[in-house]
């Protein structure tokens, strides 16, 4: 394996997840190369990873920044294995990477392919309707995981408000914000558009594994490519 990611947190905390992971998995780290978001051209950190000869290369980036490259290692004549990260579920980065960017993996949550997701997904009913929503909204492929995220934490919040108030507790009192806190803490199985939502003290993300996938780019579209 080999990685290039963004010379920032984002690119150095994929770096840091990713490398202990592949100790674990006995995969040999070849080589590791940073690139800013505003670079216009990444050919010498390419370079030094295709003479490495990896079988795969992570790329580490979000939306369009993403696209450079991975541009430039089709490009240069790479034939491994390409994955990139969920930053790059935007349209925009499609638009950005062109034909380059056809055959990549990568993780995303099930609104960013919900109308691709087979029927027997316990989050597709949840995540069509939401896509359904915002494309009214917004146009047809605007969708992009940080929306679905988004909508998925008011949902998370308004059932917790809910909740909240049959405590009896008046809005803005310090006994509110202890029952909504409680609240948010023992959500139970609450679908959102990236998943299924259960919370406790010490767990306030609250996904598993039906919150993530592999998705996969082709012909130019964001499709599933199973868990």
């Amino acid at each position: 394996m080999a990685f290039i990611g963004f010379v920032d947190a984002y690119g150095e905390s994929w770096w840091k997840e990713f490398s202990r992971l592949a100790e674990l998995r006995k995969m040999r780290m070849l080589a590791s190369e940073r690139f800013n978001r505003t670079d216009t051209s990444v050919t010498g950190q390419v370079l030094k990873l295709m003479n490495a000869n990896p079988d795969a290369i992570l790329i580490a980036g979000s939306s369009t920044p993403a696209a450079l490259p991975q541009r430039t290692l089709i490009e240069r004549g790479y034939k491994g294995r390409i994955y990139q990260t969920h930053g790059i579920a935007t349209y925009d980065f499609l638009k950005a990477g062109g034909k380059e960017v056809e055959g990549t993996l990568f993780p995303s949550g099930p609104s960013v392919v919900a109308k691709k997701l087979p029927d027997r997904h316990p989050v597709k009913k949840v995540a069509v309707e939401f896509v359904k929503r915002y494309e009214a909204l917004y146009g047809v492929d605007t969708v992009t995981q940080f929306a679905g995220d988004a909508w998925g934490a008011c949902r998370r919040l308004n059932d917790a408000a809910t909740r909240a108030l049959k405590t009896g507790a008046q809005p803005g009192s310090k006994e509110f914000h202890h029952a909504l806190r409680d609240a948010l803490e023992t959500t139970r199985n609450l679908t959102v558009p990236n998943g299924v939502i259960n919370m406790n003290a010490n767990d306030h993300i609250g996904f598993d594994q039906r919150s993530r996938m592999m998705s996969m780019i082709r012909d130019g579209e964001f499709v599933y490519a199973g868990e």
